[in-house]
């Protein structure tokens, strides 16, 4: 599939989909939704429940965006993240050497080439808070229990992989997180937060990065309903 890079909203850059008409983050500002969806709305959450170590599943690795954010926060704080990321298709060196991510976040890069130069399916220390586990896998695979505390689901939208958004993926999202856990995701469509309901999540609106005006926080409750 042929792809296009993208300068978004805030300066950063993104993969574009022309036959899907879709990218990998939003074209209002790709580090902008990142932080607003996953670091502020999800990592903080966590941090503010006084976890001192979380364990997060991306379901979507992409690009690499939200897991270098997530391990730049781990650095700020000292505070330790076991990190797995899924991706069925990895995105190649070649595209990622065009990502300016660490210009704009006024960072070396030498963190975002480590996570891309890691070998996948081995879990490695890139520093000593932040563990990182990347697994090329199809979502439908992902049979963990009971496994993680946060879950950033950051998949292709509903409208060109409608089969990532079932009811089937949200109960496996629902059984991989502990008690207590949250899932966050930059979708505020209906359908897919009545899925998210029927499953057992407790899910709440939320406002949006900029461009949307809303996004979805669900949480399993501390009895797993």
């Amino acid at each position: 599939m042929k792809r296009e890079f993208l300068r978004t909203g805030d300066g950063s850059i993104t993969i574009h989909l022309p036959e899907w008409n879709e990218q990998y983050h939003s074209r209002h500002g790709a580090i902008a939704e990142a932080v607003h969806v996953f670091i502020k709305n999800g990592l903080y959450e966590k941090w503010a429940s006084e976890e001192k170590e979380i364990s997060i599943l991306e379901m979507g690795f992409g690009t690499g965006l939200n897991c270098y954010l997530s391990l730049l926060e781990a650095e700020r704080r000292q505070s330790r993240i076991e990190y797995t990321g899924i991706e069925a298709y990895p995105v190649e060196g070649s595209e990622i050497s065009q990502l300016n991510y660490p210009q704009l976040l006024d960072d070396s890069g030498e963190l975002f080439e480590k996570i891309h130069r890691l070998p996948w399916e081995v879990p490695t220390e890139i520093t000593a808070n932040f563990q990182l586990l990347k697994k090329q896998l199809l979502f439908e695979r992902i049979d963990e229990v009971a496994s993680f505390n946060l879950i950033y689901f950051d998949a292709f939208g509903p409208r060109v992989q409608p089969d990532l958004w079932t009811e089937k993926i949200f109960q496996s999202m629902f059984d991989a997180l502990k008690p207590n856990g949250i899932l966050v995701t930059y979708s505020a469509k209906g359908d897919v937060r009545r899925v998210m309901q029927k499953v057992g999540f407790r899910v709440e609106r939320l406002p949006g990065p900029p461009g949307k005006r809303e996004m979805l926080r669900a949480v399993k409750g501390d009895q797993g309903n």
